[in-house]
C-alpha cells in the first residue's frame, strides 16, 4: 500500500538554475504564470477554486473516479487530462486529488515512439499510446502544492523515456471550453510555468525505475505495484512566478 513514508524517498530538490534559460524560454514561463494567477483571482473572486470549478454539479465525490466522466480531451493538440482521488491513506499528506496529465500520439512530434522496455504490448488503436506527462496534487483547498510522476501501471500509459516526454510538454494544450474553460487554461498553464520542475521530475522518474530494476531483477519493474509514485517535488505558483520574474529582471 502507498504511504507518504513509503513515498518519501522518492522526493527530490529542484536544482535547475533559471538564468540558463533562454529569454523566450522565461517569457513562455511568465504568460503561463500569469495565466495560472488570473485563472485563480478569477474564480476567488465568487469563492471557488480550481478543484470545486471541475466537480461543479457532481453532488457526490467518488474515490478513483475520473472527473469529469470520460476525462477532459482536445481533439485538435491530444491534449487530455483527469481529476481523482485515492482513499485518504494513500493520499499526500494534506492532500484532496490530483490531475493526471497525458498527450497521445497524434499530438506527438515525429520521431516519438514508446520505449523499447519488458512487457510492451502495442494497442490496437495506434493513437492508445499515450504518454503520461504530470501529476499535480491539490490540496483540500483547491490548489496545487506537488508535482509527480508514476509508474506505468497507475494510468495504464505507455511509456516513453524522460527525453522524449520532455519533449512532449510543449505540446500540451487544451484549448475549449468545456467542462471548465478556467480549468482547462489552468492545466495547460501549470504544465509550461514549471517546465524546468517537470524535466526533473522525468529524470528522476527513470532513475527511480532502473535503481528498482537493479533491487528486483526479477520482477516487471513497470508493473510492480510496489512502486507508484517514482519521483515527486513541492511546488508553489506565486515563488515561481517570482524567481521568473526576477531572472527576466535582471535581463532589461
Amino acid at each position: 500500500m502507498r504511504t507518504e513514508a513509503a513515498d518519501r524517498k522518492f522526493q527530490i530538490e529542484c536544482t535547475h538554475d533559471l538564468a540558463t534559460l533562454s529569454t523566450e524560454e522565461l517569457e513562455s514561463m511568465a504568460e503561463a504564470g500569469q495565466e495560472v494567477i488570473e485563472v485563480h483571482r478569477v474564480l476567488a473572486k465568487t469563492s471557488d477554486n480550481i478543484v470545486g470549478e471541475l466537480l461543479r454539479g457532481h453532488e457526490t465525490f467518488f474515490e478513483w473516479d475520473h472527473y469529469p466522466p470520460g476525462d477532459v480531451y482536445d481533439s485538435e493538440s491530444h491534449g487530455q487530462f483527469y481529476y481523482h482521488a485515492h482513499p485518504p491513506d494513500q493520499r499526500f499528506e494534506g492532500e484532496h486529488g490530483h490531475f493526471h496529465t497525458f498527450l497521445r500520439p497524434k499530438g506527438m512530434p515525429p520521431g516519438i515512439k514508446p520505449a523499447p522496455v519488458p512487457g510492451f504490448e502495442k494497442p490496437e488503436d495506434p493513437d492508445d499510446e499515450l504518454s503520461h506527462l504530470i501529476a499535480i496534487a491539490m490540496t483540500k483547498e483547491g490548489f496545487p502544492f506537488r508535482l509527480f510522476t508514476v509508474n506505468r501501471w497507475v494510468t495504464g500509459e505507455v511509456w516513453y523515456v524522460a527525453e522524449d516526454v520532455a519533449t512532449l510538454l510543449d505540446c500540451f494544450k487544451v484549448d475549449h471550453a468545456q467542462p471548465s474553460w478556467p480549468v482547462n487554461r489552468w492545466t495547460s498553464g501549470m504544465i509550461h510555468l514549471f517546465k524546468p520542475q517537470i524535466v526533473e521530475l522525468l529524470q528522476a522518474r527513470d532513475r527511480a525505475v532502473a535503481a528498482w530494476v537493479e533491487e528486483h531483477p526479477d520482477g516487471d519493474v513497470y508493473e510492480d505495484r510496489e512502486l507508484e509514485v517514482t519521483s515527486y517535488v513541492a511546488v508553489s505558483v506565486e515563488d515561481q512566478v517570482r524567481a521568473v520574474a526576477r531572472v527576466l529582471m535582471q535581463r532589461i
